[in-house]
């Protein structure tokens, strides 16, 4: 169980950690890299066409701005591409939600919320879970942990008022 975090650049790490957290919790295997679309294109693209060879089952793809990144990674492997989109100080990441989310038909990038890495590292996780099944038993118990806290939280609320 490998996935590759691909970011666009070092300003995404503070969002894409929560994905790598989540990740790790889940006994994951995960490789980070900064590879950019437009400043390391060539590297980017040799990453995405090696990633099936080098033991990688899905790849995120954060990136900002024009976020073209998971888009061309996508267009280069086979494997499953989990896009993230950053939230930019120009359009607040609307900009990068559209870059990532408007695909041409037959590549298609999954894409998860603004800053949504929790969301993209759980995604990767049922997408691996389809393979190993102790993945799908960890994320029923995360599941119901998710249940109890907010079920604390409500008799909390409950009892205050």
């Amino acid at each position: 169980m490998k996935v590759a975090i691909i970011m666009g650049s070092d300003s995404d790490f503070q969002v894409v950690e929560k994905s790598i957290q989540i990740l790790k919790r889940f006994d994951v295997e995960v490789v980070a890299r900064v590879l950019s679309a437009h400043r390391t294109p060539h590297l980017a693209v040799a990453f995405a066409m090696e990633a099936e060879a080098n033991g990688f089952e899905v790849i995120i793809g954060a990136a900002g701005k024009a976020a073209h990144l998971p888009g061309v990674i996508a267009g280069v492997t086979p494997l499953p591409v989990i896009g993230l989109p950053i939230k930019s100080s120009t359009m607040d990441g609307l900009d990068s939600l559209l870059s990532i989310v408007q695909m041409p038909s037959g590549i298609p990038v999954a894409t998860v919320a603004i800053n949504g890495a929790e969301n993209a590292a759980l995604l990767a996780i049922q997408m691996l879970s389809i393979k190993y099944s102790e993945l799908r038993e960890k994320m029923k118990a995360y599941r119901l942990t998710m249940a109890d806290q907010v079920i604390e939280k409500d008799a909390a609320i409950q009892a205050r008022y």
